[in-house]
């Protein structure tokens, strides 16, 4: 039997940040790109790159999830690839890293997963430049023009031609790496201010605009973008003008515990609706009729449970991001017609009111209405909410 060798190289791919900014809900790297999380792409890249033991360190409690992430990103290297609970600051989280390091690891390269588009060549660059230096930091050089400001006010300038943006994978060798940590007093903001602080020079490499830190929603819908962009579309002279096409949406959602959220308003006193998000029937059935109207399939597939980042979202989450859909495939929001089924609440005192936020949020007319069944099916026995839209959509 045949024994695989040791890689000379661990990539410690740091996954354990809470993704406040993202308001996610979730821990930033198990929030979806695509079908796939943030770290499912990071780890697809960091394997395409030099052979290397591969440790991921994530919040305690999400082991689970990543190791299934492992899994299908390494396919028959997973023995390549280990898990491990991460601590309360960046710098606790690598040092359990390091430790889950094999002995025979001589070059350590730490990784950030909200870099989840990092190409397999700068890993390789960095593994490049630690033959002849201690550590090495992949950069881009600065473009803006950036100015020293205080008090409101500009203060001076600073010379662009000596910065440069670091980015991930630092890489280090061990031995540096592991005594510039046991000597570390403070935090510090990446893993080449720290080893510098213990008095060793860094090596510059270049970096690549792929790896850009997703942080804020507007980073993630740009990774979003890259991931899966639209096809283009294809037109010829002689090609018939789109014409306005409907579509209908449904939405069923039992009562369960917490507020109420309807119409993406909320009714204080009222029994919430369960369900992944917020429940509102009527947003998700909107949302339903706008994607079928314009052929972009259905809300689970683009809202769906393993959608993290849209668990306890809102109306106005739900519509902005179909509002974009529909955008970028080239159609705008004609009008929406909703009809509400519900024992409660009682619709009418806040029709207009839910009509204007709607209306808002989408940038084109919705109308509500509301009634009951008579006391039949499960909406007249109280058990739930149902919703019914018709949408129309016109070419942009």
């Amino acid at each position: 039997m045949s024994v695989v060798p040791v890689p000379r190289v661990a990539v410690i791919v740091v996954a354990a940040g809470s993704g406040t900014r993202l308001g996610a809900g979730v821990p930033k790297a198990f929030v979806g790109i695509d079908e796939h999380t943030m770290l499912r792409h990071a780890l697809t890249q960091v394997l395409a790159g030099p052979e290397a033991q591969v440790v991921v360190v994530v919040p305690a409690g999400h082991e689970g999830t990543a190791q299934t992430d492992a899994v299908e990103a390494a396919g028959t290297r997973r023995d390549l690839v280990r898990v491990v609970p991460g601590g309360d600051t960046r710098q606790r989280s690598v040092s359990a890293g390091l430790a889950a390091v094999w002995p025979d690891v001589e070059i350590v390269l730490v990784h950030d997963a909200a870099r989840a588009l990092t190409p397999p060549d700068v890993f390789a660059r960095v593994v490049a430049a630690l033959d002849h230096a201690v550590g090495a930091v992949p950069v881009l050089p600065v473009v803006d023009t950036i100015k020293r400001v205080g008090g409101g006010e500009i203060l001076g300038m600073v010379d662009r031609s000596e910065l440069g943006a670091a980015q991930t994978p630092q890489g280090f060798r061990r031995d540096v790496l592991v005594s510039s940590y046991r000597v570390a007093d403070t935090e510090y903001t990446d893993d080449a201010a720290l080893v510098a602080a213990a008095g060793h020079r860094i090596a510059a490499v270049e970096g690549s605009p792929l790896a850009f830190k997703i942080t804020t929603s507007a980073d993630l819908e740009r990774a979003r973008a890259l991931v899966a962009p639209l096809p283009p579309v294809v037109a010829g002279l002689d090609a018939a003008p789109a014409l306005p096409r409907v579509g209908i949406g449904t939405d069923v959602h039992a009562f369960g515990d917490g507020p109420l959220w309807l119409a993406g308003l909320e009714w204080p006193g009222e029994r919430g609706l369960s369900g992944h998000s917020d429940g509102d029937a009527v947003a998700h059935a909107i949302v339903d009729a706008l994607l079928s109207a314009a052929g972009l399939g259905d809300i689970g597939a683009h809202f769906g449970t393993d959608r993290p980042e849209y668990a306890g979202a809102h109306a106005d989450a739900f519509l902005a991001r179909t509002r974009m859909l529909l955008g970028e495939a080239g159609w705008r929001v004609g009008n929406v017609s909703v009809q509400v089924q519900a024992q409660h609440p009682r619709f009418a005192p806040r029709r207009a009111e839910a009509e204007a936020v709607l209306s808002a949020a989408l940038g084109a007319p919705v109308s509500v209405t509301a009634t009951t069944t008579d006391a039949l099916g499960f909406t007249g026995r109280a058990e739930g909410v149902a919703a019914f839209a018709v949408a129309l959509v016109v070419p942009a």
